[in-house]
This record gives structure tokens, sequence and C-alpha cells, in this order.
């Protein structure tokens, strides 16, 4: 599927490192955590984040370029960096985010937690009271189930869990009037909270870290000797699973070994107290095959993720976001019947904006209603939600048939996604496991009803999961329509996931790898015709990533010939904008908030007739060419109405939470310019939707008025 290689005209100074690009993304989520401006508790909340994203980004991604590096091969990727340079660069890029990350943590968000009455204790600042209560905790609740781990000729070095915390320590011990040195492991134990919280009577939050703990207790924990030092370190692991679908007869015995495989894979990483002596550190980079290079010395705390307990639970509201309760989607609102709702006419729901439970009711209504037989699904990450699962298992007590298309690789979900796969089997529901040689990404529903003498197909589109907690955090969108030419496109879309067929194209769908690529390229190079010949000509594009090569150069060509391009890209963008002669016509910014951006949005002018697409995938050679992926146009005049004038106009005016890309690869923060007002596009769509704006009404032919943004008034 994937386009032949031909020369380019484009240079490989015209595109941003992917990984470099990606860090860029991650940067600007550490620069919410360090906005003053956010509340406190939101800002740990980003904290946290920075580093679990920092964590995926070496157990996939510099895990795949070290493969690169000791492979036989050696080749340039698009922006001519080797796999060796790529992986210098991004080191020395993670080490000063690394280094601002925990400067923010000791000088900022700590002690402002301590302040409000949230307090992180070292043993020796407890009184007399607490050290009491903490001992009796170690003894009833910690000692029983650690494991202390020698290291010496009887004991190889221990076979560490990926991203285990764990303690290296070393000890001397006197035998036959002889004095022996020994380093030791213990490990953290993941069954235990990470942070252990102080029995307090009033409101306040007080705690030691339970890595404190057992490091206080280590003469306990080695009984007889002496205790020379102990440091906290962390190792990170390849995480990727590596299944040839081809090779392996059942996909789901293929998932499950390689998970398996998972925590055990090659080291990448090696994060380790600062204090920790260089013999130490010696000794575990030898033991883990590592260098200098993939050695992070940290001054504060080891997987900082873990933090999140401090986030979590039922306090400090004053220290939080004002909550937000969605409604539903304003068609459905009144308690009306959701199938007469979309016969209507066509509902668009912006999550999380509006509520899910949408999408919930409609899984819940069509397994009661008598007149549903079928309901077919695509499952890539739901979180196994009761309601959902459950929906599924009640269609299948009440006679329908019910197919539910489970993606196994949903990275880091696959063995949440094997248990309620199987639980879905064991109640009736055919599960099918996806496509040969294929993720499938896509988000679809189809309802089979029964209407008199008529058999009508009720379709959900959407470019987020089926997931309520996701919903919640991310922002989507998903149409719900009955038109017939989505319904049959759907039929054929599961038809062909499930049996044994060819694609053969589709009314309205758009599929990946079959004709998405090609289809992107087309609409670009409309625009790119239309400039030419003097029509008005724009693209905006809402994606999370952009890393295409062939795509990035047809908006190149387009750029050139006049078209204005406005890209909304929350992560990874490989193109240059403002670069002169090249890409002077179109600007990159990002959004950073509240919400995690996702939504996927088209837009192209088509001379004064404008075509909108609604997508699951993102422009990355994976969606493109590896992934099961759907478009598909919106044809009702309000819905785009809404998609053009609500989302992308209110994106592209944000002038506080976003910000742009320059032609060097940095990313600066937009800011209101000459006394305009200041925008912040997710509290707009928050304030629409509690004040109820989000109506349904009559498309107008008013023109879309997109904000005018010149070189000279960015911020560098």
């Amino acid at each position: 599927m994937q386009p032949k290689t031909t020369e380019s005209p484009f240079r490989a100074s015209h595109f941003i490192n992917r990984e470099l690009s990606w860090l860029e993304f991650n940067q600007r989520v550490l620069d919410e955590a360090l906005n003053p401006e956010n509340p406190l508790l939101e800002r740990l909340k980003f904290f946290c984040i920075v580093s679990s994203n920092l964590d995926e980004f070496f157990e996939v991604r510099v895990a795949g370029l070290k493969q690169q590096i000791e492979s036989e091969g050696v080749e340039r990727s698009v922006d001519g960096l080797t796999a060796t340079e790529a992986f210098h660069a991004i080191t020395k890029r993670v080490r000063r985010m690394v280094r601002d990350q925990y400067v923010g943590w000791r000088d900022e968000i700590r002690p402002q937690l301590a302040r409000h009455g949230i307090r992180i204790f070292e043993l020796a600042e407890l009184n007399e009271e607490d050290r009491k209560w903490v001992e009796d905790y170690y003894r009833t609740q910690v000692r029983p189930v650690l494991t202390p781990l020698a290291i010496d000729p009887a004991h190889p070095f221990p076979q560490l869990l990926n991203k285990s915390l764990n303690l290296i320590v070393r000890l001397e011990i006197a035998l036959n009037q002889e004095t022996h040195k020994h380093l030791a492991v213990v490990q953290i134990p993941r069954i235990l909270p990470r942070l252990i919280k102080l029995p307090r009577a009033d409101s306040s939050q007080s705690y030691v870290f339970l890595a404190h703990l057992i490091s206080h207790y280590l003469s306990d924990v080695f009984p007889g000797t002496k205790i020379l030092g102990d440091w906290a370190f962390r190792v990170t692991r390849n995480s990727e699973l590596y299944i040839d679908p081809e090779e392996s007869v059942n996909l789901l015995k293929a998932v499950e070994k390689e998970l398996h495989k998972r925590r055990k894979g090659d080291a990448v990483r090696l994060e380790i107290d600062q204090h920790c002596p260089p013999d130490v550190r010696d000794a575990l980079l030898k033991t883990l095959r590592l260098t200098e290079d993939d050695l992070y010395r940290i001054d504060g705390p080891l997987n900082p993720h873990r933090l999140m307990s401090l986030y979590q639970g039922d306090h400090s509201p004053e220290l939080r976001d004002a909550p937000f309760v969605a409604p539903v989607a304003a068609p459905l609102r009144g308690g009306k019947d959701l199938f007469a709702a979309i016969r209507e006419r066509d509902i668009l729901m912006h999550h999380p904006y509006e509520n899910f439970s949408t999408v919930v009711s409609l899984l819940e209504q069509a397994s009661e209603c008598p007149d549903v037989l079928a309901i077919k699904q695509t499952l890539y990450r739901t979180g196994g939600d009761p309601h959902i699962i459950g929906a599924l298992e009640n269609a299948v007590n009440n006679g329908k048939q019910v197919t539910a298309v489970v993606e196994l690789r949903a990275r880091f979900d696959e063995a949440n996604n094997i248990e309620w796969a199987r639980r879905l089997e064991e109640n009736g529901v055919h599960v099918v496991y996806g496509l040969v040689g294929y993720k499938i990404h896509a988000k679809s529903c189809l309802v089979v009803r029964r209407e008199g003498q008529l058999l009508r197909r009720y379709v959900h589109l959407a470019t987020g999961n089926y997931s309520p907690v996701t919903a919640r955090l991310y922002t989507d969108v998903g149409l719900l329509t009955c038109r017939p030419e989505f319904g049959e496109d759907a039929t054929n879309f599961f038809n062909l996931l499930t049996g044994i067929c060819q694609f053969q194209g589709m009314r309205r769908l758009v599929v990946s790898p079959f004709e998405l690529h090609n289809r992107i390229l087309q609409l670009i190079e409309r625009e790119a015709d239309n400039a030419r010949r003097g029509l008005p000509a724009r693209i905006i594009a809402k994606v999370n990533s952009l890393a295409e090569p062939t795509i990035i150069e047809a908006l190149y060509r387009a750029s050139q010939a006049g078209v204005k391009i406005d890209l909304i890209i929350r992560g990874i963008c490989c193109l240059r904008p403002g670069l002169r002669g090249l890409s002077e016509n179109i600007t990159v910014r990002s959004v950073v908030d509240r919400f995690l951006e996702h939504s996927r949005i088209l837009y192209f002018e088509n001379g004064c007739r404008p075509d909108v697409y609604v997508s699951s995938a993102d422009w990355l050679p994976r969606n493109f060419f590896r992934r099961i992926e759907l478009a598909f146009p919106i044809e009702d005049g309000v819905v785009r109405e809404r998609l053009i004038k609500e989302i992308l106009e209110t994106t592209l005016a944000d002038n506080t939470k976003a910000c742009f890309l320059h032609s060097d690869g940095t990313y600066h923060r937009s800011r209101p310019m000459n006394g305009a007002k200041s925008r912040r596009s997710q509290a707009e769509f928050l304030a629409l939707a509690q004040n109820g704006s989000s109506r349904p009404g009559k498309p107008t032919s008013k023109k879309i008025k997109y904000p005018k943004v010149r070189l000279a008034e960015r911020p560098f």
C-alpha cells in the first residue's frame, strides 16, 4: 500500500526529526506543569504525565533506535539523521527536559504542595507518634513482602522487571575475622503504594516515600551486616511487541507470549539516585549492558508518575480546575428517543464537552430493543467498561447477533483487552481479533434495526475510543447517522474485517490502508490546483501527528501554489513552516490544555464548497499503511457548519494555550497582540456546553473567519 520511493525535490533540512518533535510536545506538557497560572494539582498532573510519556518514549521509540544502531545497515531518515545521530540528539534533549522537570518539582511544586497542607516527609522529620506508626506499618505491611537479593557468585544479578523501583545496597559483613563488601538489591514492592499516607485527624495530608521507609530499615533486612549506603534505581526496558501475524496461527496466544517477554526486554535506560557512587553506577551499567549515554542521574523521586496519587481522591477542590459535568448533545436533550433523533438528522457529539453517555445509551437501548437484530462494533480501548461490555453481553442474551472486533495490540492495553475479550466470547459475543498484518484503529459501531418492512442501519463513527474514561479526558468528535450510504459502507466495512474478501471501495467511508493516503493527497492537490486557477483555496487539518513524508511534500507544493494552510497538530510535526519559497503559507500550532486534544478534523475549501472530513487516523506512516482506519465526510450542513465555525475557528483563535511551531523546530506560546482579547479554546468549549449554546440550527452562508497570523506577530 505504501507509495513507491521516488526522487524528491525536497531536502533533509525541510523536515524535523520525528523523535525530537515528540520531545518538543512533551516539553509543552512540562510547560503546563511549570505554569503558575494553572491550579497546583493540575500542575502536578502534568508533571506526572511528562514522566509517563517519557517512559513510553524510551520503551518504544528509543528502544527502536537502539536496535537500528545495533543492526548492520546504516540509513538516514527523511530528516537526514542516522539512528546514532538521532540517539545522541535525543539524549541531549531529554537530559535538559529531566533537569527542568526536577527543578520544577524541588523549587515549585513540592514547596507549594506543602504550603497547602500536602507534605512529603523525610523519616528524620517525623515526630515520635508518626515514627511509631511508620514502624508498625513497616513490620506488618512491608517487611513480609520484601525479598532481599544478594549479588555474588552464587546469586547472579536478578532479572528486574521493567520500570520497577529498586534499591542497590552496599553492605559490609565480617566472616572469619575478615571484612567483605557486597552489593545487594531490594525491590520496592509494586503491590504497596509508593507514597505511604500518615494518619491525620484534620484535612492535611502527610506522606513518606515507601522507598525511604525501606531504606531506613535495611539493617533489619540484612541483619548482621553494616549498611554502607543504598541508592534507588530504575530500569526501563524495550516493551515493543514483536509479532508476525502471518506466522502466528493464534494471534491471541502470540500476544500473550510476547506480553511475558515485555517485562524482561533489553534494558534501554537506567535512572539512578544522583548520589550513587561511580563504581556502583558502572557495575549496574555493565550488568545491564548499557553505557553512560543511557544513564540518567536523578535528583528527586524516581518514577514521579506515582506522585499521581497526590492528585487523586476527593480533596483540595480549590487546587483543581473547576468541576464540569458534560450535558448530552443538544439534539438529544429533553428525553428524545435516540433512534428517532438520529432519523431526524445527523448528530455530532463533541467530547468531553458533551456527554459520552449517548454512545453508551445507544448500545444499551439497542441491546434491549426487540426490533434490533444485530450490533457490530470495533473495540480498541474500552478499559473493560462494564456498561459497554454489559450492553453487548445483554444483547446476546436477548437473542441479537453481536460481533466485536477487538484489537489485541492496543499498546499497553494488551493484557486488559485479552481479559475482557475472553469474557465477551464466554458470554456468546462473536469476537474477531483483527485483520492479518494490520492493527485495527478505526472507531465504528453498526446497529441493524427492523422498522416495519424496512431494515434501517444506525451508525456511530468517531475519532476516539469506546471508553467512558478517556471520553472525559480527551477531546474527540463522534457522528450518529442513519444515512443509507453510511449504513451500506459500515456493513461492508465489518464484512471486510470479519470475512474473507477483497476491498471493493466504499461510497462514503474512506478506509486505510486501501485508499486514505491517496484521497488525502488528491484533496491537497485539488486545493493547489484551485489556487493556481485563482479560486479560493485553503486547508485546515487538525490531527495529533504529522510525519508522513509524501503528505508533507504535498502540503509544501500546495503552499508554493498559494494555498493558505493552518495545521493544528498536538504532538509530532515533521513539517517546517515559514521556510521562504516553500512553506510561507503554512502555520502550525499546538494546543496543550486541560483535556488531551485528540479529534481529527480536515477542512478543504474546494472553491467555496467546503469538504469536511472526520477521521480516526493521524498523518503518520503507520496510520496510512499499517492500520485499518476510517475517515468520513460530513454531509449534514448543520454538522459541517458546527465543525467549521465552532470547533476549528475557535481553536484557530486560541491565543492562550496555543503554541506556534517555527522553522527551527522550536515552539513559542501565542499571546494576545495589540490589546486583542484573550481566547482559550477549551474554556470556550466548556462555556458553550454549560450555556447550552451548541444547538442545531440552519447552516449559514457566512464565510468562516480565520484569524490572521503574520510571521512578524509571532514571538520568537
